[in-house]
């Protein structure tokens, strides 16, 4: 079968299509044909061997995909072959066919294609978690999203209005807030030319925002803390500016506030049962068209490298998804 593989940790140039052999499940494993995976951030810094995991080339980069069951090993019971599946993985995905264990899948609805099912459970399973579970975000409550185009900010907007929040989007280009708006925002900023705090303040009567999501780290950090409301969850998601910032205490002090970490995969691996459950809310949303997962374009494997590049570029809004 043809697989995705890092041979050299250079980044996306550091790609190729590879012949690999077939797996097999065993025991509690589902072998899935894939039919659309999902890009994420993690992939590029994966190809840099720059993420938390530090797999060794050659290696098969992809962290989340859709497909069909067509084998399942000894000892499974919740899914049968020809089943419509999404899954999350460290790595993998981009591959012709995986093995995942069976409690990681997650029925696919009727109606929802393979390639939306791939630009959902990871980002989408992050931001529940991260607004739900770790926010208690409120109906009535302002949300602030920082690279609100890309694909978490994307599933963030959407959740928080979902959840009946007001949702702020901050995104680099007017280009990025139409989308951001045509997804729900209720207002947006462009934080390469507007003052990021004194913008928020001013959406909120002075009051600060409720939440801020926050997966850009980098120079917005603390002009997001310095916009954040009394008592109000600042959210940390991820670092896709690159740079990891040092944030000046005394403000969580001043302002009565909490910095909540948003680890999803740590927290999918602790508390599965509760993972599945939310997978399972958010494709009946998916279902349901009340979230609309957007894939930006769909590219074959022979693109992955391009895939990526354009994903480190930033000039991607929602996802992107590969197709074998």
């Amino acid at each position: 079968m043809r697989a995705v593989r890092v041979h050299e940790l250079v980044g996306p140039s550091g790609l190729r299509v590879d012949e690999v052999p077939e797996p097999a499940p065993g025991p509690g494993e589902v072998l899935v044909e894939v039919r659309a995976a999902g890009v994420n951030f993690p992939d590029v810094l994966l190809s840099y061997g720059k993420y938390q995991f530090k797999p060794a080339p050659p290696f098969v980069p992809g962290g989340e995909a859709a497909g069909v069951v067509t084998a399942v090993g000894e000892g499974v019971t919740a899914v049968e072959i020809g089943d419509r599946v999404a899954t999350t993985l460290v790595h993998g995905a981009f591959a012709e066919q995986i093995v995942v264990p069976a409690a990681s899948v997650v029925k696919v609805p009727a109606g929802v294609g393979f390639e939306v099912a791939a630009a959902t459970l990871l980002t989408y399973g992050t931001t529940w978690h991260a607004l739900v579970d770790r926010a208690d975000l409120k109906a009535g409550e302002t949300l602030l999203v920082l690279g609100a185009a890309g694909g978490v900010g994307t599933a963030a907007v959407e959740i928080g209005k979902l959840l009946g929040a007001r949702v702020i989007a901050a995104a680099s280009t007017a280009e990025k807030l139409a989308f951001c708006r045509a997804h729900g925002a209720d207002e947006g900023i462009e934080y390469a030319r507007e003052d990021l705090k004194e913008r928020s303040k001013q959406l909120t009567g002075g009051e600060g925002v409720d939440v801020v999501y926050d997966a850009v780290g980098g120079p917005f950090a603390e002009p997001a803390l310095r916009a954040i409301a009394w008592q109000g969850r600042y959210l940390v998601v991820g670092f896709a500016a690159g740079e990891i910032p040092k944030i000046p205490l005394n403000l969580v002090l001043l302002k009565g506030c909490q910095i909540v970490g948003v680890f999803w995969g740590a927290f999918a691996a602790r508390d599965p049962a509760k993972n599945h459950a939310n997978a399972e809310r958010i494709f009946a949303a998916v279902a349901a068209g009340q979230l609309r997962p957007h894939a930006d374009a769909s590219l074959p494997f022979a693109r992955a490298g391009e895939a990526l590049a354009r994903m480190e570029r930033r000039e991607v809004l929602g996802k992107l998804v590969l197709v074998p």
